[in-house]
């Protein structure tokens, strides 16, 4: 069962620009600011990332995170349903697992774990 949809994530080619154009969308700085992954919080909205590899991984568009209590369940669930693997359940740090797939029409659904 989805706790329900808590982080966006867009693939981007030039973190600088895209951090700056969030930034200025958003009326924030980020509350994470890594070569790997810029992240933005506001209240009230889902959190906001940014992924320089997120191309090298398949993505080809944002991808909306659904958190999840078990990602392995929820990850079957969906294969079972139908959709197909972008990005298998790996680590992302301090215990957070993700994963993506897309459905029959190629829109990306991505799951989230919190570290337990």
């Amino acid at each position: 069962m989805s706790e329900g949809l808590k982080t966006i994530t867009y693939p981007v080619k030039d973190l600088a620009r895209a951090k700056a154009l969030f930034g200025a969308l958003l009326g924030v700085e980020p509350y994470t600011d890594e070569a790997y992954y810029v992240g933005f919080r506001t209240p009230g909205q889902p959190e906001v990332g940014l992924d320089p590899n997120g191309h090298a991984k398949g993505l080809t568009g944002p991808v909306p995170y659904w958190h999840v209590a078990d990602i392995d369940a929820a990850l079957a669930g969906l294969l079972g349903a139908g959709a197909e693997v972008v990005q298998d359940i790996q680590e992302v740090g301090g215990g957070m697992r993700i994963a993506s797939v897309k459905d029959a029409d190629g829109n990306a659904v991505g799951l989230v774990q919190e570290a337990s």
